[in-house]
């Protein structure tokens, strides 16, 4: 076995140009199917950290029923409890209780609908970007008529908001003063939200210590990444719902999963294209040495012998296929893992891009894509392998290039 290894190991060589060509060929592959990998991880955690990051938060609790009705009336059960008990959870690096109002903003100029949010100043920073995103003025301070707006409603500098109390329907209105202009990039939040003192909400919609929402920011990122979670079911109790960012968003998790379809598309387009590079190699080494064949299948070689030898030099040529991909693969992804790739303001899945987006490498890549190109090499390298061993000597003797 050890001679034959060898001696495909010769034989590999004998051309080393055609050789060079042919693994460099299968190594691009290798390298651009490791780079792609890398690009959409990088991409994927890019966009569930804006999904999140931005203000949805990792997870949220609510009372059964509000995702689906918005109804202020629906409430979190004994929120001050659930409150404690994430601050106690290890598991929990942030929480924020919310209250929402569907209302109005009025200025003497004009008057436009908005999703008012009453927060918690301190607690909100930890889980949303609302006091990152702030492009003029100044974040919530401590003053209760303070008010926070998006870039598309600036022009509004000093307000009434109006919503309707819980319960009742009466209308409550409270003027404020604009303190901060945000800027996510996103029509949605820059034109239909603002923010509060949670305190302040709460007075006007008639839901003194109480909340619609809990926004959570999770220590690991496994529980992010797992909707099945146990802390789900266990936060779900006493007519509270808790859920991740796949059921906030299911549009973006379906997305996702569509990356992870077209990494399986890219890879059978990429591998069907250097099938036909390596049939074409072995199949020019194998008439080049028609003669050699011949006369060893007149000796007396047997068909499974030189079945074998060629699939070994299949074999071998996506070995060091698979030492140059490796090599550009690395080379190629980690430089661009430096500089980033620059999508910001561009919106996919419903999630603005606000960042760089940097590849990322992952202990999968180095293992499986080469032992694809390993497997795949070789299983094609069985095809001339079989039509090599078939060939009639005396037919074989007199073909030669």
């Amino acid at each position: 076995m050890w001679m034959t290894i060898k001696l495909a190991w010769r034989n590999l060589f004998r051309n080393r140009r055609r050789t060079l060509i042919a693994g460099t060929a299968i190594g691009v592959g290798l390298a651009a199917l490791i780079f792609t990998d890398a690009l959409m991880i990088g991409m994927a955690d890019h966009m569930i950290h804006s999904a999140t990051a931005s203000f949805m938060g990792e997870a949220q609790i609510h009372g059964q029923g509000y995702r689906e009705s918005r109804d202020e009336n629906v409430v979190i059960h004994d929120v001050s409890g659930v409150m404690n008990q994430l601050d106690h959870d290890k598991r929990v690096a942030a929480s924020a209780m919310r209250v929402m109002g569907i209302g109005t903003i009025a200025s003497p100029a004009e008057l436009r609908p908005a999703v008012i949010w009453g927060v918690d100043p301190k607690r909100e920073s930890a889980i949303s970007q609302v006091k990152d995103a702030i492009s003029s003025g100044h974040y919530l301070g401590t003053g209760k008529r303070e008010l926070v707006i998006g870039q598309r409603l600036a022009v509004l500098l000093q307000v009434v908001i109006t919503v309707a109390r819980a319960g009742s329907g009466e209308l409550s209105q409270q003027l404020f003063r604009v303190t901060g202009i945000y800027r996510f990039g996103s029509k949605e939040m820059d034109e239909g939200m603002a923010f509060v003192q949670l305190g302040t909400l709460q007075h006007m919609l008639g839901l003194e210590g109480k909340a619609n929402e809990i926004a959570i920011r999770f220590r690991d990122r496994q529980i992010v990444k797992d909707p099945h979670h146990p802390f789900y079911s266990e936060y779900s109790t006493d007519g509270n719902e808790a859920v991740g960012w796949q059921t906030l968003m299911p549009q973006l998790a379906v997305g996702l999963n569509l990356i992870d379809m077209s990494m399986l598309v890219v890879g059978l387009i990429l591998f069907g294209v250097v099938s036909l590079g390596i049939i074409n190699t072995l199949f020019m080494s194998i008439y080049e040495r028609m003669f050699e064949f011949g006369v060893l299948k007149a000796i007396g070689t047997r068909p499974y012998q030189i079945f074998r030898l060629i699939v070994l030099e299949a074999g071998l040529l996506a070995l060091v296929s698979i030492v140059l991909g490796l090599i550009i693969g690395v080379v190629v992804t980690s430089w661009v893992a430096h500089i980033g790739i620059d999508y910001r303001g561009i919106e996919m899945m419903g999630v603005t891009m606000s960042e760089m987006i940097y590849p990322r490498f992952t202990i999968g890549q180095f293992w499986k894509y080469p032992l694809w190109v390993l497997g795949m090499t070789t299983v094609v390298g069985m095809y001339p392998a079989f039509y090599a061993a078939r060939l009639i000597p005396a037919r074989a003797m007199r073909k030669s290039l």
